[in-house]
This record gives C-alpha cells, structure tokens and sequence, in this order.
C-alpha cells in the first residue's frame, strides 16, 4: 500500500500510513485546509473530492474505511472530517466516537452522510451535523462553510 498523489491535481488517496516525513513532501498540503472523507463507494468518493477540489480551497483526502480514517487523522489532523455512516467494520458514529475518546481529535467538527442516518438524537447528541444520501452538491457545500466559517 501507499500514499499517491493522484491523477486529480491536489486531490489524495491514503493507502500507507500517512507520516510527517511524508507529509513534509506534499508542502502545497495545509493541515488547516485538510479534509478528510470517509466513503466506502469510490464514485461517491470522487465526486465529493473533485467537487472540493473545485469548489473550495481545502485540499482532500479519501479514505474507504474507518480504521484508514483513524490512522489518517493521527497523522494529517484534518479540519474536518466527513463520514459516511455505514462503513465496512465500524460505522461512522464509532469512528467520531473513537476520535472523541481522544483529546487531541475532540474538536474535529464531523459531516455524517448516508442514505440511512441514525436516530437524530444520536446526532443531536454528538454535535455532528449530518446529510442525507443522495444530495445536493451545493447543500454538501454549503455544510461545510458552515462548519469551518470563523
């Protein structure tokens, strides 16, 4: 496995651990302009990539599951996460809870995205802001001005 830039300028795929060492050959790469994406369905997960690398000034970072997202975070402290909830071995309300647990990832603000949300209480409950699958490319955008506006 590895970590490759891709073929979409600015746009990152993690297949190794991504390390400092690592992180320092990518200087173009802010970590207060990293977002991290949660999805297991590729298609999906281009989009939204491209549609940040578009769209916005944040650079992305695609992950297919939620344990590549815990080693992704350790090492690249996104500004924001964005999740699907219905991943392979742990669902993305685990994975939020998991970064919770520790100090140093509790304020990552979080998009939870499916087609089947849980409980709203269970959203309501952890601050999380969540999307319904399939949306809006504008609506997706406009989640995330509201959750990185200073």
């Amino acid at each position: 496995m590895q970590f490759i830039a891709s073929s979409i300028e600015n746009t990152f795929w993690y297949q190794e651990p991504v390390t400092e060492e690592l992180m320092a050959t990518y200087p173009q790469m802010s970590r207060d302009k990293t977002i991290l994406i949660v999805e297991d369905d590729d298609q999906i997960g281009t989009i939204l990539v491209e549609t940040l690398k578009q769209e916005t000034q944040y650079y992305p970072i695609l992950v297919s599951d939620a344990w590549q997202a815990l080693e992704a975070v350790h090492n690249t402290r996104p500004c924001l996460l964005i999740t699907d909830y219905c991943l392979p071995s742990m669902n993305g309300l685990e994975l939020h809870d998991r970064l919770s647990a520790e100090q140093a990832y509790a304020n990552i603000p979080t998009i939870l995205m499916s087609a089947f949300l849980p409980p709203a209480q269970e959203i309501r409950q952890r601050n999380l802001v969540a999307i319904s699958k399939p949306f809006e490319l504008d609506e997706f955008l406009d989640k995330i001005d509201l959750l990185l506006a200073c």
